[in-house]
Protein backbone atom coordinates (compact mmCIF):
# COMPACT_ATOMS: atom_id res chain seq x y z
CA UNK A 1 0.00 0.00 0.00
CA UNK A 2 2.58 2.65 0.37
CA UNK A 3 4.28 1.81 -2.95
CA UNK A 4 0.74 3.03 -4.29
CA UNK A 5 0.74 5.62 -2.16
CA UNK A 6 4.11 6.60 -3.03
CA UNK A 7 3.44 6.22 -6.81
CA UNK A 8 0.28 8.46 -6.53
CA UNK A 9 2.46 11.12 -4.43
CA UNK A 10 5.04 10.70 -7.03
CA UNK A 11 2.47 11.42 -10.04
CA UNK A 12 0.47 14.15 -8.22
CA UNK A 13 3.45 15.68 -7.85
CA UNK A 14 4.70 15.30 -11.23
CA UNK A 15 1.99 16.76 -13.43
CA UNK A 16 1.64 19.95 -10.93
CA UNK A 17 5.42 20.21 -12.10
CA UNK A 18 4.57 19.89 -15.88
CA UNK A 19 1.30 22.20 -15.62
CA UNK A 20 2.59 25.26 -13.41
CA UNK A 21 5.74 24.91 -15.74
CA UNK A 22 8.54 24.16 -12.67
CA UNK A 23 9.70 22.01 -15.75
CA UNK A 24 10.65 24.91 -18.29
CA UNK A 25 13.92 26.14 -17.68
CA UNK A 26 13.59 29.38 -19.50
CA UNK A 27 9.93 30.36 -17.49
CA UNK A 28 12.38 29.42 -14.22
CA UNK A 29 15.24 31.23 -15.31
CA UNK A 30 12.75 34.20 -16.04
CA UNK A 31 11.29 33.83 -12.21
CA UNK A 32 15.00 34.13 -11.42
CA UNK A 33 15.59 37.17 -13.46
CA UNK A 34 14.30 39.73 -10.64
CA UNK A 35 16.27 42.60 -12.18
CA UNK A 36 15.74 41.88 -15.89
CA UNK A 37 12.56 40.86 -17.73
CA UNK A 38 10.82 39.27 -13.80
CA UNK A 39 8.07 36.53 -14.68
CA UNK A 40 6.54 36.28 -10.99
CA UNK A 41 4.01 33.39 -11.87
CA UNK A 42 6.15 30.57 -10.44
CA UNK A 43 5.39 33.16 -7.41
CA UNK A 44 2.31 31.76 -7.46
CA UNK A 45 2.85 28.22 -8.01
CA UNK A 46 5.19 28.23 -5.06
CA UNK A 47 2.70 30.14 -2.80
CA UNK A 48 -0.16 27.56 -3.32
CA UNK A 49 2.18 24.88 -2.85
CA UNK A 50 3.10 26.12 0.41
CA UNK A 51 -0.64 26.52 1.31
CA UNK A 52 -1.40 22.98 0.64
CA UNK A 53 1.76 21.12 2.23
CA UNK A 54 1.04 23.16 5.35
CA UNK A 55 -2.39 22.82 5.71
CA UNK A 56 -1.52 19.00 5.18
CA UNK A 57 1.08 18.90 7.78
CA UNK A 58 -1.53 20.76 10.06
CA UNK A 59 -3.85 17.90 9.57
CA UNK A 60 -0.75 15.14 9.85
CA UNK A 61 0.35 16.44 13.30
CA UNK A 62 -3.22 16.04 14.48
CA UNK A 63 -3.18 12.72 13.44
CA UNK A 64 -2.57 10.19 16.47
CA UNK A 65 -1.14 7.81 13.76
CA UNK A 66 -0.15 8.21 9.65
CA UNK A 67 -2.39 5.93 7.63
CA UNK A 68 0.28 4.42 5.98
CA UNK A 69 3.10 4.33 8.82
CA UNK A 70 3.95 2.44 12.37
CA UNK A 71 4.34 6.02 13.00
CA UNK A 72 5.37 9.97 12.34
CA UNK A 73 8.40 10.57 11.36
CA UNK A 74 9.06 14.19 11.65
CA UNK A 75 12.69 16.18 11.43
CA UNK A 76 14.16 16.94 14.65
CA UNK A 77 16.58 18.48 13.67
CA UNK A 78 16.38 22.72 13.42
CA UNK A 79 20.07 23.96 13.60
CA UNK A 80 21.81 25.45 10.28
CA UNK A 81 25.07 23.83 9.97
CA UNK A 82 27.88 24.30 7.33
CA UNK A 83 26.52 21.84 5.40
CA UNK A 84 23.63 23.03 4.91
CA UNK A 85 24.53 26.36 4.04
CA UNK A 86 27.26 25.00 1.56
CA UNK A 87 24.57 22.71 0.04
CA UNK A 88 21.88 25.56 -0.55
CA UNK A 89 24.17 27.37 -2.27
CA UNK A 90 25.56 25.01 -4.71
CA UNK A 91 21.34 24.13 -5.05
CA UNK A 92 20.97 27.88 -5.70
CA UNK A 93 23.67 28.44 -8.45
CA UNK A 94 22.72 25.17 -9.99
CA UNK A 95 18.98 26.41 -10.23
CA UNK A 96 20.11 30.09 -11.19
CA UNK A 97 22.55 28.65 -13.72
CA UNK A 98 20.36 26.25 -15.60
CA UNK A 99 16.76 26.81 -14.96
CA UNK A 100 16.28 23.05 -13.53
CA UNK A 101 16.29 21.29 -9.70
CA UNK A 102 16.28 17.62 -9.70
CA UNK A 103 12.43 16.89 -9.27
CA UNK A 104 11.82 18.80 -12.61
CA UNK A 105 15.54 17.54 -14.42
CA UNK A 106 14.01 14.08 -13.83
CA UNK A 107 10.79 14.88 -15.29
CA UNK A 108 12.58 16.54 -17.95
CA UNK A 109 15.04 13.50 -19.33
CA UNK A 110 11.76 12.44 -21.39
CA UNK A 111 12.74 14.72 -23.42
CA UNK A 112 16.20 13.36 -24.48
CA UNK A 113 17.63 17.19 -24.02
CA UNK A 114 21.39 16.42 -23.86
CA UNK A 115 21.36 19.31 -21.91
CA UNK A 116 19.14 17.88 -19.03
CA UNK A 117 21.00 14.75 -19.70
CA UNK A 118 24.22 16.53 -19.20
CA UNK A 119 22.55 18.23 -15.40
CA UNK A 120 21.53 14.64 -14.32
CA UNK A 121 24.53 13.63 -14.86
CA UNK A 122 26.41 15.81 -12.86
CA UNK A 123 23.87 15.80 -10.47
CA UNK A 124 24.31 12.06 -9.63
CA UNK A 125 27.91 12.39 -9.67
CA UNK A 126 27.52 15.14 -7.03
CA UNK A 127 25.28 12.94 -4.97
CA UNK A 128 28.10 9.78 -5.25
CA UNK A 129 30.77 12.36 -4.45
CA UNK A 130 29.29 13.49 -1.39
CA UNK A 131 28.36 10.18 -0.56
CA UNK A 132 32.03 9.18 -0.91
CA UNK A 133 33.35 12.84 0.73
CA UNK A 134 31.63 11.21 3.87
CA UNK A 135 32.91 8.38 4.14
CA UNK A 136 36.42 9.24 4.11
CA UNK A 137 36.59 12.47 5.44
CA UNK A 138 36.10 13.17 9.40
CA UNK A 139 33.04 14.57 10.71
CA UNK A 140 33.27 17.33 12.85
CA UNK A 141 31.76 15.69 15.79
CA UNK A 142 34.21 12.98 15.50
CA UNK A 143 36.91 15.52 15.59
CA UNK A 144 35.63 17.39 18.54
CA UNK A 145 34.87 14.52 20.59
CA UNK A 146 38.76 13.26 19.65
CA UNK A 147 39.96 16.23 21.04
CA UNK A 148 37.40 16.66 23.86
CA UNK A 149 38.46 12.79 24.88
CA UNK A 150 42.28 13.63 24.80
CA UNK A 151 42.99 17.86 25.92
CA UNK A 152 46.82 17.62 25.88
CA UNK A 153 47.11 16.50 22.62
Amino acid sequence: MGALASLACGLIFGFGLLISGMTQPQKVLGFLDVFGRWDPTLAFVMAAALAVSSAGFALARKRGRPALAARHLWPTRTDLDRPLAIGSVLFGIGWGLVGLCPGPALENLATLSPQVVVFVLAMIFGMIAKDLWERHAPSAVAVEDAVLANPDG
